[in-house]
């Protein structure tokens, strides 16, 4: 079988689709795609890796980690190209993380001018949007933006900052 025909070099998966060779050798150490070698240990990639790439590439452009990105490629099927089913699958799986992703991104779009121009530049600090240093208590970061898991939010505290 010539390189080509059904499978690509790695050399031929990068320039097919415009990511490095290292970033293909990354993405295979992590699970992500798969080659078999050949008797002189070269990597042989199936043509289905070309999206298998490009839906890595995407997924890591919208910020999902590789460990999700992992997760969801490993219920596709391997040796053979995933159909639109396969797809749509693992489209449906993950709308709803997507959806919170979008939420969390229009959440600190919105606010985040008005928690700046309060004056205090500090949510830690600021009187109007935690009270007590309340938030400090639950731990770390920036508690109010990055919230693994949607909470209600506790009585008398609409959400705005700063109004």
């Amino acid at each position: 079988m010539r390189v080509g025909d059904k499978e690509l070099t790695i050399g031929q998966l990068a320039e097919r689709s415009g990511v490095a060779v290292s970033a293909l050798r990354f993405y295979e150490s992590k699970g992500l795609i798969s080659s078999r070698r050949t008797s002189g240990n070269q990597r042989r990639y199936s043509r289905d890796t070309l999206r298998r790439v490009a839906f890595i590439r995407v997924s890591q452009r919208v910020g999902i980690p590789l460990s999700t990105i992992r997760e969801a490629l490993s219920n596709l099927p391997d040796g053979r190209t995933p159909t639109r089913r396969d797809w749509k699958r693992l489209s449906e799986r993950w709308r709803a993380e997507l959806d919170y992703r979008i939420d969390q991104l229009v959440r600190l779009r919105d606010t985040l001018t008005e928690c700046i121009g309060c004056g205090c530049l500090s949510l830690g600090a600021c009187k109007l949007a935690n009270p007590g240093d309340r938030l400090g208590a639950e731990g770390v970061g920036p508690r109010r933006l990055m919230v693994e898991h949607p909470r209600p939010a506790p009585p008398g505290d609409d959400g705005d900052c700063c109004r």
